[in-house]
């Protein structure tokens, strides 16, 4: 899905001009006392479990009704998939984070957490829109929608987005791991993001700075606008149906990816829209924390709840 090659270590200059070479960084994560810090363990371990539990019976509800198998169905089951692996990008380190004395993070491990964390995302911003031209064809042209969204089709834009997400940032973390890094080794995240990571660097990097808000801004945009455009198109259709009985499906249809790509998407673009530097690292780490822990977590509620569908197969798989 995408190739990264683990850098070297990092280069640190000290201000004497003489430089060392370490093995890794230091992720603050959370800071308070040892008793907080189980506490976090044992608060995010629950939502860690809860999210693959979540997202694993979607899949799986997916996998064993033969009414889900359709384009919109196997589409959610591939898009829990993702989030099953998203969460995993961050979590289990930042549960062992937790139990750390030293809180350290090699630096080919923190590169290659970058790495995944941003690809999985690129692939969450091309799932979405993929997912919304689902739904514009579903209701917007619904005799030629067999026609058109075949399972071949289908297929191809699953894997579409899994190679467009890892393709997308390999080259800018590639050159970030190149360059040298000054003093502290501390990042203030529970993560390696790209604002802290930048802040380490010896001389301040405003052209990678920009390039990397280049890359952002289209990767988030493009595919928001063509959720935008195709949501339009479907409330323009949904409005003039005569049937309310008809109006009311397509809502509900509609209304939990509308639900989700608002939450992903108002967190994401508050994120990573502005420049790294005004940011505050409380604010940075939850609004963060939020879009890659929160929404993993919630999304299968939403879908399910807002589905007579979904809902009715989670009841048989679940034996409920």
């Amino acid at each position: 899905m995408g190739s990264f090659t683990a850098p070297r270590p990092m280069k640190v200059s000290s201000t004497t001009n003489t430089s060392s070479t370490i093995s890794g960084f230091i992720l603050l994560g959370f800071p308070c006392s040892r008793e907080g810090q189980l506490l976090l363990f044992g608060l995010f371990s629950v939502l860690y479990l809860l999210t693959l539990m979540g997202n694993g019976s979607i899949i799986c509800a997916v996998r064993w009704d033969q009414r889900l198998h359709t384009p919109m169905y196997i589409l959610l089951a591939n898009f829990s998939f993702l989030e099953i692996w998203y969460v995993t990008s961050t979590v289990p380190n930042m549960l062992a984070n937790f139990l750390s004395d030293t809180k350290v993070i090699s630096f080919s491990g923190c590169f290659l957490q970058f790495y995944f964390f941003f690809s999985l995302g690129s692939t969450e911003c091309f799932f979405l829109a993929i997912m919304a031209f689902d739904r514009y064809l579903a209701i917007c042209r619904p005799l030629h929608y067999p026609t058109i969204m075949t399972g071949h089709l289908c297929a191809s834009l699953v894997v579409s987005c899994w190679v467009l997400g890892f393709l997308w940032f390999p080259v800018p973390i590639i050159v970030i791991s190149q360059m040298s890094f000054c003093g502290s080794r501390i990042i203030d995240h529970f993560l390696c993001d790209p604002g802290p990571l930048l802040a380490l660097t010896c001389a301040r990097a405003p052209v990678m700075e920009f390039f990397w808000m280049i890359l952002s801004s289209l990767l988030l945009f493009i595919p928001f606008f063509c959720i935008m455009g195709s949501y339009t198109l479907v409330l323009r259709a949904v409005l003039r149906a005569p049937s309310a009985a008809g109006r009311r499906k397509a809502f509900s249809t509609c209304g939990s990816h509308l639900a989700v790509v608002s939450l992903f998407y108002g967190s994401v673009m508050v994120m990573y829209l502005s420049p790294t530097s005004e940011h505050e690292s409380g604010m940075q780490k939850m609004v963060t924390l939020f879009y890659s822990v929160g929404t993993p977590l919630i999304n299968p509620v939403i879908y399910s709840l807002r589905n007579k569908d979904m809902k009715c197969a989670l009841q048989k798989f679940l034996g409920i």
